[in-house]
C-alpha cells in the first residue's frame, strides 16, 4: 500500500501594520556643529524655533532673512516650520534651519529641487573648524618661540 503523504501545513502570513504617515514632512540641516530637525506642516509661513517664534529667537534681521530663504525663493508661504536646533552659535543654527527646510521642501514637492540646488540651499555647508594639535596653543598657533 503507498504512503500517503501529507502537504506540509503553512502558516499565515502576520499582517505587518501598516505605518502611520505623520500629518507633514520631517528632514534634517546641517552647518558647522548645528544639528536642526525641521518639520514642515500646513500653516501660514511661521517659523518656530525650539518652541519660540523665529522673531525672538533670531534678534538679527539677517539670519531671519537667512532662514526664509528657501520659502521665498520658491515663493512657498502655506508652510509652517516647526524647528528643533542644538549645537554651534546663532549664525551656524540658521544655517542648519535653512539646510533643513530646503530638504524638507524636496522632500514634499521633487519639482523644486533645481531652483534650490541653484541657489545653493542643498549643499551643506563643511567649515568647520579646525581641531586642536598637541603641542601647539590652537589648531596652528605654535608656542612663542624663545631664544634663551
Amino acid at each position: 500500500m503507498a504512503e500517503v503523504t501529507k502537504a506540509p501545513e503553512v502558516k499565515p502570513a502576520v499582517a505587518k501594520k501598516p505605518k502611520i504617515k505623520m500629518n507633514g514632512v520631517n528632514a534634517s540641516g546641517r552647518r558647522k556643529h548645528s544639528i536642526a530637525r525641521v518639520r514642515l506642516v500646513a500653516g501660514t509661513g511661521k517659523v518656530i524655533i525650539n518652541t519660540r517664534p523665529m522673531e525672538e529667537y533670531f534678534a538679527s534681521g539677517f539670519l531671519r532673512l537667512m532662514v526664509n530663504q528657501p520659502m521665498t525663493t520658491v515663493d512657498i508661504k502655506n508652510f509652517d516650520a516647526i524647528v528643533n536646533v542644538n549645537g554651534g552659535g546663532l549664525s551656524g543654527q540658521a544655517g542648519a534651519i535653512r539646510h533643513g527646510i530646503a530638504r524638507a521642501l524636496i522632500k514634499d514637492n521633487p519639482q523644486l529641487k533645481p531652483e534650490l540646488k541653484k541657489h545653493g540651499f542643498l549643499k551643506r555647508d563643511p567649515r568647520m573648524k579646525e581641531r586642536k594639535k598637541p603641542g601647539l596653543k590652537k589648531a596652528r598657533r605654535a608656542p612663542q618661540f624663545s631664544k634663551r
